[in-house]
């Protein structure tokens, strides 16, 4: 096994038991949060699947700087909830089940949304885009769905167990992954400095601005649900989105660099929204809690 291999193990093994971790803590009543909550569920599609991917076929449409940045922008807006995101949640004061539900409802969705997505966005640009649903699955499949139905179920068998465990293995998880981004972000990034300009970071950084704004807005009233919401439509799943590209436009190479940026610009343009929304949590008054 070379260097490579290792480290994409230890980056899929990150994931895995990460999203495993989430699932040990995690309950019925998490997954069916949003069930109970419609308003909210249809709010947060719309903010996730309708919004953020008008906004990047509007910039495709009216910006012409690097095409890879272009294809990773769509690729990107069609992408939602990365498996890591219900850490972030819960450490911004968001509400951490509707974290989970909204993960496990997005990848549901995606099945079926990203193909068509595809084949309505080509049409508007005249090209043939079509991707095969499967690609999308097992993506989503290794990545979220099966870790943390796999971490359920353990904890419905040993729920002591799972409860001893959960904060290690997340720890462990957290411990690869930031090995495993280091050694990436090495590797990467003269391809991404590569994009750098014509309002690369421009687009990019918007992207993500909007995505914060729109979430934030639609998650209200419950400012932590706002919250959720706001982090859940700014992020999205890299290796979704990688795949999304390479699946039809495979000629493109550089996409994985523009991926890469738009990776590192949210994680710094998150930074002050999570610091103020930790503020508000802080000295916000306990208040009843939405039923919408």
């Amino acid at each position: 096994m070379d260097a490579r291999a290792i480290l994409m193990l230890a980056l899929q093994s990150s994931i895995f038991l990460t999203v495993f971790s989430f699932g040990l803590q995690s309950t019925l009543a998490d997954l069916t949060f949003l069930i109970h909550r419609p308003g909210l569920l249809v709010r947060s599609l719309v903010a996730m699947f309708l919004i953020m991917p008008l906004y990047a076929v509007f910039v495709v449409s009216n910006y012409r700087g690097h095409p890879d940045v272009n294809i990773a922008l769509i690729a990107l807006a069609l992408s939602p909830v990365p498996p890591l995101l219900p850490r972030r949640v819960q450490t911004s004061g968001g509400l951490a089940s509707y974290g989970i539900a909204l993960m496990v409802t997005a990848s549901i969705f995606c099945i079926a949304f990203i193909p068509i997505a595809l084949q309505v966005i080509g049409r508007a640009f005249n090209r043939e885009v079509t991707m095969n649903p499967l690609a999308v699955v097992k993506v989503l499949a290794i990545t979220i769905l099966i870790p943390l139905g796999v971490g359920m179920l353990f904890k419905a068998f040993a729920p002591k167990a799972a409860e001893r465990i959960a904060k290690p293995l997340g720890t462990i998880a957290l411990a690869l992954l930031l090995l495993g981004v280091v050694v990436v972000s090495v590797a990467i990034f003269p391809v991404a400095w590569g994009l750098v300009g014509d309002g690369t970071i421009l687009v990019l950084a918007a992207f993500v601005v909007i995505g914060l704004l729109v979430g934030h807005f639609l998650g209200r009233p419950d400012p932590d649900a706002s919250v959720t919401l706001a982090l859940c439509t700014a992020c999205r799943h890299p290796a979704l989105a990688l795949t999304i590209a390479t699946a039809t436009f495979p000629q493109e190479k550089e996409v994985v660099g523009a991926i890469f940026l738009y990776a590192l610009l949210n994680v710094v343009l998150a930074i002050p929204y999570i610091r103020w929304q930790r503020k508000r949590a802080i000295h916000a008054p306990a208040v009843g809690k939405f039923a919408a």
